[in-house]
């Protein structure tokens, strides 16, 4: 079936669409367009050949699809109102094809491993589910690719409080919000705001119950004075050991919160538990997850790359039962990091650190007496915590940070410190 174009979007289409970012996002836009049939003009500063999103350019669009990485306040999405034009984010204008329906996941940690789960669990009984969004894979690019999905088709996609700021058009027929906790205060400038943004996500889901939150959800709705009515409460936090997840990475924290806040959707649904089990069984978490690299001299090196925040760390941490030198450090996404090192310093053996925040952890670090280094890049860093952590001992990179200061990507970052330990000069220098 064709994909067919809301009126009120028809005469915005007479013109090219400007989309702005040329990212994963922007290019399952311009996919998304040649679907219907219509054109676009690409617009991304950090592009080789960057093209500038003027207000003379600006004029000549009457629709704009932006990427999550544009503020609201952001100048090109200025020009581009102050022009006339119609601004929508693009996991908003995808919605607008799809015929399907669409699970929604948020949460501070642990989204993109729940949107993982749940398309493997709903593919395993014969739902015919993708995982889309804020995982890689745009939901514009979904839409494409499926001419917008069938009545039965499910989207499972994942939200970021970035998207969800602006929504405009998205609907969500049920949201999962597993957590939250400190993070993005680059962007959203306080903890209140970057809990709105993510609020935003359940005023744009189908009336009834189904909103699923995890327990910190709960206790910050009620600190910023939203009210629960009507949501499902679920208690993530803190439940008891299931054998029945025995093997699985289900079967501790922090993944364990995943599948409870699965399983409350998934009966809510009136889905068979022992099917959701049994996906679980099958289930492989993605790289760069708290992932086991190699084990030199009786010390175990772990890739964490993917937390990019504090709760993150502080979730990896806490599984560890013996003693850890922790890689860390990266670029600033605002918030306490006093708080932070306090937080993490009785887990930790001794950190390495590296990146832009490494100078303000080790002014921290000294605060709180904790044993530290800084290193000069992630190589350093690598032979340092391999010379420090002793047999029975783990080295876990979990930055806390983002990683654009020194690589392209947490991808990037976890694909370079897996190199590294795994290299003949690593090995024998921790092997003494």
């Amino acid at each position: 079936m064709p994909l067919s174009v809301p009126d009120f979007l028809q005469p915005l289409l007479a013109k090219p669409v400007a989309i702005l970012g040329g990212g994963v996002s922007g290019k399952g836009v311009q996919r998304l367009l040649a679907a219907l049939g219509a054109a676009g003009q690409v617009y991304d500063a950090k592009a080789s050949e960057g093209t500038d999103f003027t207000a003379e350019a600006a004029r000549q669009h009457a629709l704009v699809v932006y990427s999550p990485g544009f503020a609201p306040e952001h100048a090109w999405l200025k020009r581009a109102q102050a022009a006339g034009a119609e601004c929508v984010g693009e996991l908003d204008f995808a919605s607008l094809f799809w015929r399907g329906q669409v699970v929604a996941i948020t949460g501070t940690n642990g989204k993109t491993t729940l949107a993982e789960f749940l398309t493997h669990a709903l593919g395993e009984i014969g739902r015919t589910a993708k995982a889309a969004g804020n995982i890689g894979f745009s939901f514009s690019e979904l839409a494409a690719e499926q001419a917008g999905g069938t009545a039965d088709a499910i989207a499972v996609c994942e939200v970021s409080s970035f998207q969800a700021e602006a929504f405009q058009h998205f609907r969500a027929d049920a949201t999962l919000w597993t957590n939250f906790a400190e993070d993005h205060l680059e962007r959203h400038r306080s903890l209140e705001a970057y809990f709105n943004a993510k609020w935003r996500l359940i005023a744009h889901t189908r009336a009834g119950v189904n909103v699923f939150v995890g327990t910190s959800v709960q206790a910050f709705a009620h600190k910023f004075d939203h009210p629960v009515t009507g949501l499902a409460a679920v208690a993530t936090e803190q439940q008891p050991p299931d054998e029945r997840l025995a093997g699985t990475i289900f079967a501790a924290y922090p993944q364990r919160e995943n599948f409870v806040l699965a399983e409350a959707w998934w009966r809510a649904r009136g889905l068979k538990g022992n099917d959701l089990v049994a996906a679980a069984k099958t289930f492989r978490a993605g790289p760069h997850r708290l992932a086991k690299v190699a084990e030199r001299g009786g010390v175990v090196f772990w890739n964490d790359s993917k937390a990019t925040n504090f709760h993150a760390v502080e979730a990896a941490l806490a599984g560890f039962k013996s003693p850890v030198v922790l890689i860390a450090g990266g670029k600033s996404k605002g918030g306490d990091v006093a708080g932070f090192v306090h937080r993490i310093a009785p887990w930790v053996k001794h950190a390495v650190l590296i990146g832009e925040t490494g100078a303000d952890l080790a002014f921290h670090a000294s605060t709180f007496r904790l044993a530290h280094t800084r290193c000069a890049n992630l190589a350093e860093a690598v032979r340092r915590a391999a010379e420090l952590a002793s047999p029975g001992e783990h080295v876990l990179l979990s930055p806390g940070f983002a990683s654009f200061d020194m690589f392209r990507s947490y991808e990037d970052r976890g694909q370079q410190f897996e190199a590294l330990v795994r290299s003949s000069s690593m090995a024998a220098s921790n092997l003494g």
